[in-house]
């Protein structure tokens, strides 16, 4: 029997995608729930799984096609009976995809059967293609690490390396990384610019390249953001130098395989208890009825860095996390935000966002607030310098952090962020305290 396999539901408020990749081809045959698609919404790259198996004998779409959901994507002829509700949501089915491996367990991506015949079908997203084309690489010959197989950027680049400096297993990407004391979720590796478009303006050459729905996305929400809040930005320093210290202490995977305890777990954990000692700064504005709403949970949105652009997943309940769960819980965000492997859902429902250049460099900037948020708090790269802490004890050497916190001038006095960064800094100054708060 044939069966048209249509656009399943994407998550609250997402009714349409544009299509990134085609991953099948008409006459292959597939099993159930194999990939069709490979589709870009406001924020996330997710792959649409077909619940049907058989063989596909007409695909309705191609790349570039904006597609909206109950549209068809593939009709596959099928001799097993039609099963709708396998399809589910395709926030759910893959996060249920991208759960991470427990601590102390090393990722096992499960093998998918890919046809090699054909380039479209080998399961690499538009950041590893371009990297491959770059590199003169055959995306045929590349062994994939990611989730069932999947070929990522660093795959590539480690399959064009020299044979010596070639690792024997792709290394996952931390959450974070260190920069002179501090930490980053900010990407190492250089941005990919597409080849674009060759033309020509009335200066010279130009290269012009369609803006991806990733793109739009940040720029609308950038735009909103700037013209509807007041921003104030307050500027302080926190001596993480105990805190390093006691980081730097923590033995090489003791919180289990790919995960650094690097200083932003630690920020994180004292952001989220002043959070909830200064509930204007977990709050948000609702325009259309005069009222302030109060959030009573406190979820972090952390910025990440990928070759798609920003995004910002969420980490739900830090408030009630301790610093290990924290980090295991951002080096599963970080490295499946960067494989564009996580649910539209991870990156909603945020009260406070937490961005970060440390690993880039810079010291202090003027964030722009995450709309509906009421705050944001920039990490800038941890530096030392002399500091004068007792007027009758001379110089000493100690590692400062610089924060930049943005905040909603409609909600948010001065006074009152005042008191909530120097809280933050409190508690960095004296880590054992977070430790301690449960």
């Amino acid at each position: 029997m044939s069966i048209e396999f249509k656009l399943p539901e994407l998550g609250e408020n997402i009714e349409s995608g544009d299509v990134v990749n085609v991953l099948v081809t008409e006459g292959q045959e597939i099993e159930g729930n194999h990939s069709v698609v490979e589709l870009e919404t406001d924020k996330a790259v997710v792959e649409i799984p077909c619940p049907f198996a058989g063989r596909i004998v007409k695909i309705h779409v191609k790349k570039g096609d904006k597609v909206k959901v109950g549209q068809a994507i593939v009709t596959v002829e099928s001799d097993g009976e039609a099963q709708p509700a396998a399809a589910g949501k395709v926030a759910e089915t893959k996060a249920a995809e991208a759960k991470a491996p427990e601590a102390g367990e090393a990722a096992r991506p499960a093998q998918r059967q890919v046809p090699p015949a054909a380039p479209e079908d080998i399961p690499a997203g538009p950041a590893a293609r371009r990297v491959a084309r770059e590199k003169g690489i055959d995306l045929r010959s590349v062994q994939g690490s990611g989730s069932r197989g999947r070929i990522t950027p660093e795959d590539v680049r480690a399959a064009a390396a020299p044979p010596a400096a070639r690792p024997a297993v792709p290394a996952a990407p931390a959450a974070a990384s260190a920069a002179a004391g501090g930490v980053s979720t900010v990407s190492s590796m250089e941005p990919v610019i597409p080849p674009g478009e060759p033309s020509q303006d009335d200066w010279g050459a130009v290269r012009r390249e369609r803006m991806s729905r990733i793109r739009k996305t940040i720029a609308a929400q950038m735009a909103r953001s700037a013209s509807i809040i007041p921003h104030v930005t307050n500027f302080d320093d926190a001596d993480i130098t105990e805190l390093d210290e006691l980081r730097r202490g923590v033995p090489k995977g003791f919180l289990g395989a790919n995960v650094r305890l690097t200083a932003l777990p630690f920020v994180m954990k004292a952001v989220a208890i002043a959070l909830r000692r200064h509930p204007y700064v977990n709050a948000s504005i609702d325009e259309a009825n005069d009222q302030i709403v109060y959030k009573e949970y406190v979820h972090i949105g952390v910025a990440v860095d990928t070759p798609r652009g920003l995004v910002v997943p969420v980490l739900r309940d830090v408030d009630r996390m301790s610093i290990p769960e924290i980090a295991r819980s951002l080096a599963s965000i970080a490295e499946r935000a960067r494989a564009a492997q996580f649910a539209v859902e991870e990156l909603r429902g945020g009260t406070f966002t937490i961005s970060n250049m440390g690993a880039v460099g810079g010291t202090y900037s003027t964030p722009i607030i995450n709309y509906p948020e009421v705050a944001v708090l920039l990490l800038g790269r941890s530096r030392w310098m002399p500091v004068i802490r007792d007027p009758r004890q001379a110089m000493e050497p100690r590692l400062m952090m610089p924060l930049s916190l943005s905040y909603d001038h409609r909600l948010v006095d001065g006074a009152t962020a005042a008191r909530f960064l120097n809280e933050v800094i409190d508690y960095l100054e004296s880590p054992a305290s977070l430790l301690l708060n449960r």
